[in-house]
């Protein structure tokens, strides 16, 4: 419809989170000018712009929209068009991490404390409220048909959806809201997805759970080309989800902890949890050769 009353020069740009940018540019008479411009929500607030380039997207549509991207005042990557581009593909193993410790039985609130102690701006349980549980179940779908049961969501969400519970935009999720705030937890979220509410391991456990495979995932991206470099992963991660600036993103926060040591605890964490939790091989290589993602003078 837009290709009838378009010229053929038109640039086609979609916001979509998940879906791959190819797939849309299939129904085009003009693909060269399909993109993606991947805002972060809330668009005023969220400084991160995704610019994704599908394998047949020209060099000029890109090149506008990265400067139609700059000129909005937004910080500006370029991903390889992959499901769940770059931020997405990060952060669903990480939301997938928080639904499956909540079914194990580890309270909301526990989960969200624990990454907000990590220096997270708001928990997982917080953000899936925030980015909606409709649009989550979506999301989620997509990544897991896509990466298989890597990816599989742990949580039902669709209970939760079919119960009339969106998050913040309707005012019900795992969270109650009066007058758009949130007011703490709703316990009758537990009863709709058919879990027993028990106690918390420390949060450093958690924690480190969710965070290791968060940053496990953005190596994975790296080595599949996703993103450009380390760099552009940090910057993504920080300014697209609020990953903690002082540790400098996924890639700087490896390197801190070292590569070898990032192994030890993910293989530490197959044999607990699974091979979700399987070492990146460009982390495993990093590891054996002693190499970190950015040089050493950097």
């Amino acid at each position: 419809e837009l290709e009838a009353v378009a010229k053929a020069d038109c640039i086609f740009a979609s916001n979509t989170s998940t879906i791959p940018i190819g797939r849309i540019a299939e129904a085009s008479r003009h693909p060269e000018t399909v993109v993606g411009m991947h805002f972060f929500s809330p668009v005023h607030r969220m400084p991160l712009l995704e610019v994704i380039a599908a394998e047949r997207t020209a060099q000029r549509t890109i090149v506008t929209a990265v400067a139609f991207g700059r000129r909005l005042g937004k910080t500006v990557i370029v991903v390889r068009d992959r499901p769940g581009f770059f931020v997405n593909r990060i952060l669903m193993p990480y939301l997938n991490e928080a639904g499956r410790l909540l079914t194990e039985g580890v309270p909301i609130e526990a989960l969200d404390r624990a990454m907000t102690t990590w220096g997270f701006p708001v928990g997982p349980i917080t953000l899936l409220d925030e980015i909606g549980l409709d649009v989550a179940v979506k999301a989620g779908a997509v990544m897991h048909e896509a990466f298989g049961e890597r990816l599989a969501p742990a949580a039902d969400l669709a209970a939760l959806v079919k119960d009339g519970r969106l998050g913040r935009k309707n005012g019900r999720g795992f969270l109650r809201y009066r007058g758009g705030r949130r007011s703490g937890v709703d316990p009758t979220a537990y009863g709709v997805l058919g879990i027993a509410r028990g106690r918390a391991p420390a949060a450093e456990v958690l924690a480190g759970r969710m965070a290791s495979i968060m940053l496990n995932e953005a190596a994975r991206a790296l080595e599949e080309g996703v993103i450009r470099s380390p760099r552009d992963g940090d910057i993504g991660a920080i300014f697209g989800i609020g990953f903690p600036p002082f540790r400098g993103g996924p890639f700087r926060a490896l390197d801190t902890m070292g590569p070898a040591k990032a192994v030890g605890i993910l293989e530490r964490l197959v044999g607990d949890c699974g091979d979700r939790f399987a070492p990146a091989p460009i982390l495993a290589d990093l590891a054996r050769r002693g190499g970190r993602f950015y040089p050493s003078d950097s």
